[in-house]
């Protein structure tokens, strides 16, 4: 078999209801309730791929598409920025000795204790992007550490949005472990989007941000007249959009929960070790993928454990995959449409092509003339420099 492909045995008996507790039908309806109130909050579209499917022989390729999410080109933008809402509600309630609305928060009424709380978080370039806007939104101030390896154009964006942006030497791992630190000596208010032994109410508020992508794509195949998708195919990176695509739907279709297959790159495939190993396990590539977002060489314990006993599959890809799938989307595959996707934002859809075309992958990952799968474009051109580079083309079209 070509594909890589592991299969999660501790998931085999695909329970009704997850036994996790980070996740909660609750935080989920109180995130997508806050954050549908925001300015610019629209749902994103669901596009249907009949190219693809029909290529792949199964019934339907549902792509969600997170490139126009709130101005940032996101999902990230989801979990980010609702984790500060939450951390600043907190912390200017308990000066003010009662609960305290976002909408207060952005009208700058609480201004001179909003500015007290300072929040730091690490970052490949959209988590940060989406922490550093929701800290101008609300009115805290915010430090954003970034790797050697993430893009000027990526650190340009997230300065743009009012953040102080430190760069360090290192891998997108180092910088966690440093944002923490300094979260630690000075004071500050950590927002991972990976669990540590600091921010891990934090790390739950990000995942129940990305939730409400989950929810949104679920409901948009319903009103098409679609029956709930029988696979979806996912991002790994340390596994939080993973783990809410995961538990969402648990939570909300029961033992009708598709069958959930984890992507990442072969130089960043830390969730592939660990089911290989059946315990959280660092990568055994060296980090260097083109898919920025996903270079993540240690996961998120939190989402470990949800994507230990849901996610039925972890499979890798390489770099040129990702970016065919760029291309083929860039290449008016839907409908006649052109879809602007970012280097990580088709991961998801690379496995899918990838395990589709194998028939060992196939027949393991049971998909059929019948499988209905969904994917999230998580974002677009983030980075449009690199876009035009990897596809000789602008985003913009020309």
């Amino acid at each position: 078999m070509t594909v890589q492909i592991v299969q999660n045995t501790a998931a085999a008996d695909r329970p009704p209801r997850p036994r996790q507790r980070i996740l909660t039908l609750e935080g989920a309806l109180a995130a997508r309730t806050e954050i549908s109130t925001w300015p610019g909050y629209q749902t994103t579209p669901l596009l249907e791929l009949k190219p693809i499917a029909a290529t792949s022989a199964i019934r339907n390729v549902f792509y969600k598409d997170e490139a126009s999410r709130l101005g940032l080109g996101s999902f990230k933008a989801l979990g980010g920025a609702y984790a500060v809402a939450r951390m600043l509600q907190r912390h200017v309630g308990e000066q003010l000795g009662r609960p305290v609305t976002t909408s207060e928060l952005a009208s700058g009424a609480h201004a001179a204790i909003s500015r007290t709380l300072t929040v730091v978080s690490a970052t490949d370039g959209n988590h940060g992007r989406s922490v550093a806007a929701g800290a101008t939104l609300f009115g805290c101030q915010s430090v954003i550490l970034i790797h050697a390896g993430v893009s000027l154009a990526r650190e340009h964006a997230i300065a743009a949005r009012g953040a102080r942006v430190i760069r360090m030497q290192g891998t997108y791992d180092d910088t966690v472990r440093e944002a923490s630190r300094m979260a630690a000596q000075d004071g500050w208010a950590l927002i991972a989007d990976t669990s540590s032994h600091r921010g891990e109410g934090a790390c739950a508020d990000v995942m129940h941000g990305y939730t409400v992508m989950v929810a949104e794509a679920l409901e948009q195949i319903a009103a098409q007249g679609h029956e709930p998708p029988s696979h979806i195919f996912v991002q790994g990176g340390v596994g939080g959009l993973a783990a809410a695509a995961c538990a969402y739907s648990w939570l909300v279709l029961g033992q009708r929960a598709p069958i959930v297959v984890v992507v990442e790159p072969d130089r960043a495939d830390c969730l592939y070790q660990s089911a290989k190993a059946g315990r959280p396990t660092r990568s055994a590539g060296d980090l260097n993928t083109v898919m920025a977002g996903l270079s993540c060489g240690e996961v998120s314990e939190y989402a470990w454990q949800i994507l230990a006993e849901g996610a039925e599959f972890f499979q890798t890809i390489t770099d040129s995959e990702g970016i065919a799938v760029m291309r083929l989307l860039a290449n008016e595959v839907c409908a006649g449409a052109r879809i602007v996707a970012g280097e990580s934002a088709g991961a998801g859809l690379a496995g899918l092509i990838a395990a589709a075309a194998d028939p060992q992958a196939r027949r393991m990952t049971r998909l059929e003339s019948a499988s209905r799968i969904l994917v999230f474009g998580t974002e677009g051109a983030t980075d449009p420099d690199l876009y035009a580079a990897l596809l000789g083309r602008s985003a913009t079209g020309a």
